[in-house]
């Protein structure tokens, strides 16, 4: 096969192609007289192998995956899989947990509450298990936004703002990132605040099921390059680690 041969039938392009190999995703190709790069099914294979891997568990680790079944024994191309696998695992259960922790949060009533019932940042800080400097970073982001002392200028968390605060401890523990979280917030504020946090994290489960499926869409790739590797002569100065 051509170059624009194995980029068309793995859904990239010509460059991309030239970038893999040069990175030892794909193992060297065969050169003619004139110069032009020539590649076999283990190469093909190698291409759609990285590409549903990068889906599952993104491109870094997609390349370290596909590059040691070219340079070490097969039980390390099996290691790094399982990796992939067990922090989409880590993920899952996280979530699972936020699930449930969001669900009493939400409905925890917070009517007839005192001013007293305020927490300062170190106190929320040790209710949380976070250090005061996160806090005090969710609040530079507008994630949660205390009240300060007209005297003082020191943070008070409301009981509302304490509730806002354990949700995102929660969201951020299942592996929410600042930025959807920011525009996030001032929903959940709002009164529909319990089905907006069921939304966030369903639309968190969604996007693990479909990295897991493309995992497995990338083992059964990464079997195809694994026989075809087995069968093919290796250079020996590809089995030394980096």
């Amino acid at each position: 096969m051509r170059t624009v041969d194995v980029a068309r039938r793995a859904g990239c392009s010509v460059q991309q192609v030239r970038n893999l190999e040069r990175d030892g995703v794909l193992p060297s190709a065969t050169r003619t007289a004139t110069g032009y790069r020539i590649y076999g099914e283990i190469h093909l294979q190698s291409a759609l192998a990285y590409r549903a891997l990068a889906a599952g568990a993104g491109p870094i680790e997609a390349k370290k995956i596909v590059q040691a079944v070219h340079r070490f024994p097969v039980s390390q191309v099996l290691a790094l899989l399982d990796a992939a696998h067990a922090r989409l695992d880590a993920e899952r259960t996280e979530l699972r947990r936020a699930e449930e922790a969001a669900q009493a949060i939400s409905s925890e009533p917070i009517e007839d509450v005192c001013a007293s019932d305020s927490m300062g940042v170190s106190e929320l800080a040790a209710a949380l298990g976070v250090r005061p400097s996160t806090l005090r970073h969710w609040d530079a982001e507008d994630l949660v936004v205390p009240d300060r002392d007209s005297a003082r200028g020191t943070r008070r968390y409301t009981p509302n703002q304490v509730r806002d605060a354990r949700i995102v401890h929660q969201l951020r523990r299942a592996g929410y990132r600042i930025a959807p979280l920011r525009a996030l917030m001032p929903e959940l504020r709002r009164a529909r605040r319990l089905a907006d946090v069921a939304s966030a994290l369903a639309a968190r489960d969604a996007g693990i099921t479909a990295r897991s499926k493309a995992l497995l869409d990338g083992a059964a790739a990464l079997g195809a390059v694994l026989s075809s590797a087995t069968s093919a002569p290796r250079d020996p100065a590809d089995a030394k680690p980096a």
